[in-house]
């Protein structure tokens, strides 16, 4: 049975005295639903974030790292310095570390490798850009993405791993994902992961959506049958949208 997960990633947003002010307010709200709730504050909050929230249900996840376990890697935070601190998830591959940073399949790879290697779990992004979907190559590209930096694992790996799907053309564009365009690609990926690894994992993996997600939409984009929840941004700067959309479940 496959989880519903709700992660807020705030992105470089908040500095400590903001960050203390939501996850109190975070703390204030409800959750009606089953789903697993998680935040993901910039690196000089985790701590603190983590040792705030040590006590409730949400967890604390980091929004990215290095492949290296140590070394001469200015500005870097590797798995093992995570967990450290409480930190036993990350997010990978983010829409925008690859368009900013030049992320590629292949140092993805190797950064998913990094946390297996240290029992975390990895909420994997991926995603096309306005020119694929316009040009009908969004399979092609969302298929490359995911076989070039996953399909090295084996199924055991995969307990370990939730896929987050990011239209990027539908992010902050003017352009909009219906709920139906969300539920294709969804069926897509893991019709992809069932060709690999079989039916049984590919109906154990949660696919989440991280195409803005509010709590307007958020019923409905939900209610399709192989979305498992949502990689959240602006929306969860808020705490009463984030619960809105955790409640949609």
């Amino acid at each position: 049975m496959r989880k519903n997960i709700v992660a807020g990633n705030w992105k470089m947003n908040n500095d400590l005295a903001q960050t203390e002010t939501l996850i109190t307010a975070l703390q204030g709200q409800t959750k009606t639903s089953n789903a697993e709730v998680m935040v993901a504050p910039t690196f000089t909050n985790l701590w603190h974030a983590f040792q705030s929230l040590r006590e409730s249900d949400i967890e604390v996840v980091a929004q990215n790292m290095h492949f290296a376990e140590n070394g001469a890697y200015t500005g870097e935070i590797s798995a093992s310095m995570l967990k450290s601190i409480g930190v036993k998830t990350v997010i990978l591959g983010h829409s925008e570390r690859r368009a900013y940073f030049n992320e590629t399949d292949e140092s993805l790879a190797k950064k998913v490798d990094a946390a297996l290697a240290n029992d975390m779990r990895v909420i994997f992004c991926f995603g096309e850009e306005l020119a694929d979907r316009k040009a009908g190559n969004e399979e092609a590209v969302v298929g490359s993405q995911i076989k070039n930096a996953l399909f090295h694992l084996g199924a055991e790996a995969f307990k370990n791993i939730v896929l987050a799907y990011e239209p990027v053309w539908a992010i902050g564009t003017g352009e909009t994902a219906s709920p139906e365009q969300a539920q294709d690609m969804h069926a897509f990926i893991r019709k992809t992961l069932s060709d690999k690894y079989g039916n049984d994992l590919a109906d154990s993996v949660s696919i989440l959506y991280g195409g803005s997600v509010k709590p307007a939409n958020a019923q409905e984009i939900f209610s399709k049958p192989d979305v498992d929840g949502g990689l959240i941004g602006g929306a969860a700067l808020k705490a009463e949208d984030f619960y809105a959309i955790v409640n949609a479940f």
